[in-house]
């Protein structure tokens, strides 16, 4: 079938950017913002205020009315990690047998350990579960610039099918049935990121940056084998593409924090008010990775780092005292 009607859930930049693509690709588009100023942004001013500057196509509704958004054909969530369950909770009473819900953010639960389409599941088990991800920053997407993303389903009709309801030319979604590995690598890689961002806030130097960036990548690419994600899938965009895009430009959020943190911020204020989603998937990453017996010791240093248990110097030097070993 085609999908005409799209929801967008959340008014933050990554939410405008998409509800801006779906209406570039020809849908009709619904954006749903729980945050009273901001709705009152989206709909008077035609612009997020986490995304100023950037116009919303007139063609696209707001709504503070989460129920409203049940209707459409599929619907994008665009909230944070850890508030993906509530407001999923709320949804799915109103949903229509079927409907695809596509996760759009890049973390783990805390405590419970699960990934956005297990809560999806878990909380709305008529739905389909999806995620979107891969190495694309809000602003780019928003302006039209060329970027291309992976879109996963179990079912790889309903991917394609939805690659298609996104496609919008410049926004070019692949489609891939390997749904753990997509946000795997997505969920991953802005722990690595915050790493990344300790180096350059530290003045290590470029060399020191890509040692960095590639050991990080084995780490990805071992936890993903863990828990069952393809290889392939970590060598593609939502992985070792995303990685790229977020380990060297403070662009990203997670570099930023680390850059911070790198430079001696303390752990509580180097996020700047802004969401690094690493900071809540760094202790949960590492209970994982012990859990399945996997050893990610730069994720494990960032986590000790953002914990206050080891200060960024011990945590470099932790590093570098391991023992040597074939690559």
């Amino acid at each position: 079938m085609a999908i005409q009607r799209i929801a967008v859930l959340g008014g933050g930049a990554w939410g405008t950017a998409l509800a801006l693509t779906c209406a570039r690709a020809g849908r009709d588009v619904m954006l749903w913002e729980h945050e009273a100023d901001n709705a009152a942004s989206l709909t008077q001013k035609r612009e997020s205020r986490f995304l100023p500057g950037v116009r919303l196509s007139e063609t696209i509704k707001i709504t503070r009315e989460l129920g409203e958004t049940a209707g459409s054909e599929a619907i994008l969530i665009v909230v944070p990690a850890q508030a993906m369950r509530s407001v999923i909770t709320s949804l799915a009473p109103s949903l229509s047998k079927n409907t695809p819900l596509i996760a759009c953010a890049k973390g783990i639960e805390r405590g419970t350990h699960k990934f956005m389409t297990e809560i999806i599941a878990e909380c709305a088990p008529r739905s389909l579960p999806a995620i979107l991800s891969g190495p694309s920053f809000a602003a780019d997407v928003a302006r039209g610039l060329p970027t291309a993303v992976t879109i996963a389903a179990s079912d790889g009709k309903i991917a394609l099918e939805l690659a298609h309801a996104l496609n919008a030319g410049t926004f070019r979604p692949y489609h891939s049935t390997d749904v753990r590995g997509v946000e795997l690598g997505g969920a991953t890689k802005n722990v690595l990121a915050i790493a990344a961002g300790i180096v350059t806030g530290k003045s290590l130097g470029a060399s020191a940056l890509a040692a960095l960036t590639t050991r990080g990548f084995t780490e990805l690419v071992r936890f993903g084998k863990a828990c069952d994600a393809k290889t392939e899938t970590m060598m593609g965009l939502s992985g070792l593409g995303d990685l790229i895009l977020t380990c060297g430009t403070l662009q990203s959020r997670n570099f930023s924090c680390g850059v911070a943190l790198g430079k001696g911020e303390k752990p509580d204020t180097a996020a700047h008010g802004k969401l690094a989603e690493g900071i809540f998937t760094a202790p949960v990453l590492l209970e994982m990775a012990r859990e399945k017996n996997v050893e990610m010791p730069i994720a494990g240093a960032v986590a000790a780092v953002l914990s206050g248990k080891m200060s960024v110097d011990d945590a470099i030097e932790s590093l570098l005292a391991r023992p040597l070993k074939s690559e």
